[in-house]
């Protein structure tokens, strides 16, 4: 499952960025809210959600929990900072998705036994958002990957940060379930035409049946 997070230094317009990567066939839209204000936000929003419910496209926002229940869409991902899992799901109730960062197995279990929806392993390399962090590289990913089987932590786990087309096929071959990908399609010549890209490199989602 490709996972587009929409980019704040591209010069294409948010919600351009957005009409782009949905006609490529993504389906998983991650507002980056780091550095815009609330009516920011809110404008972006208003911009992109007609745009995902009419191909039945999941937005998220990142951290910004109140105005996420707000906006009504469908969930957050939580970074290092933000607040805890466990009040954005009372915040935001039963049917919103949950992602939580992790950068080692430790990040990982410290909310396994709670109701979140996947982890964001990040950074899979260099990454402007997450300077102070190491990049985990395929081994890393594969690490906490093979641990969380070991350990049984059943829960979805997408790669982010910093990831390229030709990262694709090793780590899927690491175990995880997703990747979150913003800079290779926000500043590709043609986004529609690299949303494909990795659409095709990417395994096709299991069927709920």
């Amino acid at each position: 499952m490709l996972q587009y997070i929409t980019n704040n230094k591209c010069k294409t317009p948010v919600i351009d960025q957005v009409k782009a990567v949905l006609d490529g066939g993504c389906r998983w839209i991650q507002i980056t809210t780091a550095g815009l204000k609330d009516d920011e936000v809110r404008t972006i929003v208003e911009g992109v959600l007609p745009l995902c419910l009419k191909v039945k496209a999941f937005l998220l926002l990142e951290s910004r929990v109140d105005l996420a229940k707000e906006l009504n869409v469908g969930g957050v991902f939580l970074k290092e900072g933000d607040a805890p899992c466990s009040q954005a799901r009372m915040t935001l109730g039963p049917a919103a998705v949950i992602g939580v960062a992790a950068s080692s197995m430790a990040d990982v279990l410290k909310v396994s036994a709670l109701d979140i929806d996947y982890y964001g392993l990040l950074p899979f390399r260099d990454d402007d958002e997450n300077p102070d962090k190491k990049p985990l590289g395929i081994e890393g990913i594969r690490d906490i990957c093979n641990e969380m089987e070991k350990q049984e932590v059943n829960i979805p786990h997408v790669a982010i940060g910093g990831i390229k087309l030709e990262d694709v096929a090793a780590l899927v071959d690491a175990g995880i379930n997703g990747i979150g990908v913003s800079d290779a399609i926000a500043f590709a010549d043609d986004m529609v035409k690299e949303t494909e890209k990795f659409i095709k490199v990417l395994p096709e989602p299991e069927s709920a049946n």
